[in-house]
């Protein structure tokens, strides 16, 4: 229960950040540069890079979804698709958010090193 209420916060402080930072509907990516994004993770150096950095190649399922996802609000107002595209990128963002990450290893300092600290 209590999982569910962090993570519809989480979702609300998304949409207003994404709504502050995407004013218009012109500020909402096209499905163009979405394909652009999920072709250029498809390519050549992406994929070498991949492969000698993490051993494996690149996962670019995620972008094709994005791209699927801009598909299926083509057809809406373009309002009601910036709204839309706001809902789903403010999920995304929460998911990642509440999900594991080096803050879940490192702990914050409350408090500014000293440069005597480090001799």
């Amino acid at each position: 229960m209590t999982e569910s209420i962090a993570f519809e916060t989480a979702v609300s402080q998304e949409e207003a950040r994404l709504r502050q930072l995407h004013p218009t509907v012109e500020d909402v990516p096209s499905c163009m540069s979405v394909f652009d994004d999920f072709l250029s993770c498809n390519i050549l150096g992406t994929q070498l890079k991949s492969i000698y950095r993490f051993g494996e190649m690149a996962h670019c399922s995620a972008k094709w979804n994005e791209f699927k996802f801009c598909l299926s609000i083509k057809g809406l107002h373009p309002e009601q698709r910036r709204d839309a595209w706001i809902k789903h990128r403010a999920e995304w963002w929460a998911r990642r958010r509440l999900g594991t990450s080096s803050e879940n290893v490192w702990q914050r300092r409350a408090y500014v090193l000293s440069s005597r600290q480090f001799l």
